[in-house]
């Protein structure tokens, strides 16, 4: 052990002569077989090998090993294995070690000795029964490392009643002292019992919640100690398929990538999304390996068990979707080679390759792709009360409310099952890409400016020529298609959440994103002319999508900008959301829409589009002879609209941080570039502590703490959300808790997740005050 810890030998070079001598006794020889004689050969041995691998003879004088093992010691905490350790638990690097000096006692003495570690309950299922292992005759080290197969603590109570009532007494007194389950170490030399260690037990999510509500009832803790006690991925654990931990010790790992959606998935490996469409109305289960997604990919990934892209980041396409549609997703694996044209794929750092058809096991939880089919343990949230329990408490506790992302009545029913209390942001362009949707959505882009610029001269009374009277009826048919389909959605999602608030927001992405890609279309009508010539059809959406090709899409024609100059899409959005709720309504229901205008930075865009969308509420009113309960608000996303809140909530109901772009506007990233490349680097470095699109950074939360104090200045008691990927996130809820937002939304199978965490700011707070 000296040599391993203190003089870095290799483990197995100890082992190799170790297992000589015990094969030497006969194939199942124990350590405890070796003779006197043996024991001193092998110390020779072990003296031999620290000597060839570390370069010096091993240290015999006392002092200097006690003190070359206080150094390895303190050097342990800048080992690989500990960095990584704190970097996945957000342990501060800069808080040290301690080095305890202590008497030795000895657990191998003899039959009367020992050694072992428990647990004062049971750290796999919660269950209130002593749990652990231990070896007679042997030292702490032969528990730990294996090298014996050990007993069940409950064995000790035959081998030595009167040492195992006393551990039991002892390990009460230590739960209850510390009011926690205890991970206990001990050594029993010639039959008196040494307490070595005591700490805080690890546990799994199961058992955690277990754990809590028990000693909840029996009067230990309080419920808000038990909430706090949970921790929201612990949450997130409980809910989502994991894999077999005993299959993943054996499992072949292809490539790490960034862990965007949590969840284990098993599939076999296809490229392309038509393909896992067909596979799966086939009976297969599929994995979707991509380069990237895009919007056209979204009927793969909505079939797929799970998503797995080379490029891309936490906000990327593919990592929203999959978070929005409950999919385990690994993105931004940059090491992996995809080859579409082979339906093959390679990792460049472990050589691992797979072909279209291999089975996958993907881990969304960790990033881990592994080769083969592994087994998942799946749970579900009405199967597990003491869970249930725990966020009833929070509930209670909790300032803020927890809404939720959804764009389909089934996603919204899914929230509303895990607690969530309205809908901070319904995605209305998301309805668009699905089935004919994309079609009729082209048909409409593709005649849009020409039938927007003439409707705006026949209104200043010029008349028409036919082509320009052929583009204002395809487009308004087109239009007036999308409205009857939007209506239906609205139906539904109100439905799903009666007498709960619904917010929708008007269509926000450019226009190009439901067009097909620049190249892959200008490569079709090249390949098309070489054969003799490519279809007018095609031909026109080339120059359709020239036309709308920006440099910088993001910042571009989108959200407020895209209503105000083609406002028919807006129009028709409204017209649709009303007469939903009319119709709902009339039907006994409770629906309560509110209509979030995006990308707002100046308060004269929101102004003017305040004209145009009120116009079209009185009309629906005055059709339908009933008056509407509605609402406007807009999303602050653009560091300027924050900036100038206050002149924006004259014409806001309510405000909605939009987290994605904010963060994006306010560091001046791309944030699908820099998330796939160097961003990771940046965190990596320590250049960022963390990645800002995972994270609320606090820039950004200063920001929105500017526009929330001078958005109430003006409207007092102006309600405010977040709808970002930060909505989900507890480090960013708790920062928005600080700030005063009335509620965070995310999506529905964050919402358990979000109920706990709000609960949790709360009471930091408290602990900050008390302090």
């Amino acid at each position: 052990m000296f040599g391993r810890i203190v003089m870095d030998v290799r483990a197995e070079r100890f082992d190799e002569p170790l297992e000589e001598r015990k094969r030497a006794h006969g194939k199942d020889a124990r350590d405890t077989d070796l003779t006197v004689d043996d024991l001193k050969a092998l110390v020779d041995e072990f003296k031999a090998v620290v000597k060839k691998d570390s370069g010096r003879n091993f240290p015999s004088d006392p002092l200097e090993q006690l003190d070359l093992a206080i150094k390895a010691v303190f050097a342990s905490w800048f080992g690989k294995r500990a960095n990584d350790y704190r970097n996945s638990q957000k342990i501060a690097h800069d808080l040290g070690t301690a080095v305890n000096v202590v008497t030795m006692v000895f657990g191998n003495m003899g039959d009367d000795s020992g050694t072992g570690v428990a647990f004062t309950r049971n750290p796999n299922t919660g269950e209130d029964q002593l749990f652990g292992e231990y070896l007679t005759n042997a030292q702490g080290e032969d528990v730990v490392a294996g090298i014996r197969t050990p007993s069940p603590i409950s064995q000790l109570q035959q081998d030595m009643p009167a040492v195992y009532d006393e551990f039991n007494r002892i390990g009460r007194q230590l739960e209850r002292h510390y009011r926690n389950v205890q991970d206990l170490e001990f050594t029993i030399e010639r039959g008196r019992l040494y307490m070595l260690q005591t700490r805080d037990a690890k546990r799994t999510a199961a058992a955690a919640v277990k754990i809590a509500t028990d000693m909840v009832d029996e009067g230990v803790i309080s419920s808000e100690e038990a909430v706090g006690r949970i921790e929201p991925a612990q949450v997130d654990q409980l809910l989502r398929a994991t894999f077999d931990p005993a299959a993943l010790k054996t499992a072949k790992r292809i490539v790490k990538g960034l862990n965007a959606s949590p969840g284990a998935a098993v599939g076999r490996a296809v490229f392309d999304a038509d393909v896992a469409v067909d596979w799966v109305n086939r009976g297969e289960k599929v994995i979707l390996v991509r380069i990237e997604t895009s919007p056209d990919d979204f009927h793969g990934m909505a079939v797929a068990e799970g998503i797995i892209t080379a490029r891309g980041g936490a906000t990327s396409h593919a990592a929203v979707v999959a978070r929005q549609i409950g999919k385990p997703c690994v993105a931004g694996s940059s090491a992996l080679d995809v080859n579409y044209g082979a339906k093959s794929a390679s990792c460049s750092l472990t050589g691992i390759d797979f072909k279209e058809g291999d089975w996958l096991s993907l881990d969304g939880t960790t990033g881990d792709l592994y080769l083969g089919e592994l087994p998942t343990v799946s749970a579900r949230f009405e199967d597990q009360p003491e869970l249930q329990r725990i966020l009833g408490w929070a509930d209670g506790i909790r300032r803020m409310g927890v809404w939720t992302n959804a764009d389909k009545p089934e996603e919204a029913a899914q929230a509303r099952s895990y607690g969530a209390e309205g809908i901070g942001l319904c995605r209305t362009e998301h309805m668009f890409r699905e089935g004919e949707r994309l079609e009729i959505v082209r048909g409409a882009i593709l005649v849009a400016n020409a039938a927007t610029r003439a409707k705006a001269k026949a209104a200043s009374g010029e008349s028409l020529t036919d082509d320009e009277n052929e583009s204002v009826a395809t487009f308004d048919a087109a239009m007036a298609k999308l409205e009857v389909l939007q209506q239906g959605d609205f139906e539904g999602i109100f439905k799903a959440m009666d007498g709960l608030p619904v917010v929708i927001r008007l269509i926000d992405p450019p226009l190009h994103e439901f067009l097909p890609n620049l190249e892959e279309q200008l490569v079709k009508v090249t390949r098309a002319e070489d054969a003799g010539g490519a279809s007018e059809e095609d031909e026109d959406l080339l120059r359709t999508i020239k036309s709308m090709h920006e440099q910088n899409p993001m910042l571009g024609l989108r959200g407020v900008r895209l209503g105000l100059m083609i406002p028919d899409f807006v129009k028709v959005q409204t017209r649709a959301i009303l007469n939903a709720q009319i119709k709902v309504k009339q039907a006994g229901g409770n629906p309560i829409a509110k209509i979030m205008i995006p990308l707002v930075g100046h308060v004269n865009e929101l102004a003017r589009t305040r004209e145009l969308l009120d116009a079209e509420a009185k009309a629906v009113e005055s059709k339908a002879g009933v008056d509407v309960d509605y609402k406007f608000g807009t999303m602050i996303e653009v560091p300027r609209g924050a900036l100038t809140a206050d002149e924006i909530a004259r014409e806001a109901s309510f405000f909605s941080f939009g987290t994605n772009d904010l963060t994006q506007m306010t560091f001046g990233f791309s944030r699908d570039d820099a998330e796939g490349g160097f961003l990771l680097k940046y965190v990596e470095d320590k250049i960022l502590p963390f990645n800002p699109f995972q994270t609320l950074d606090d820039a950004v939360a200063g920001l929105m703490k500017i526009a929330v104090d001078k958005g109430r200045a003006t409207r007092p008691g102006l309600e405010v959300g977040i709808c970002g990927e930060h909505g989900g996130d507890p480090e960013s809820i708790a920062k928005v808790e600080r700030i005063g937002l009335d509620y965070v939304s995310c999506s529905p199978f964050r919402v358990p997740v979000a109920r706990l965490a709000a609960a949790q700011a709360v009471l930091a707070g408290a602990a900050v005050r008390d302090k």
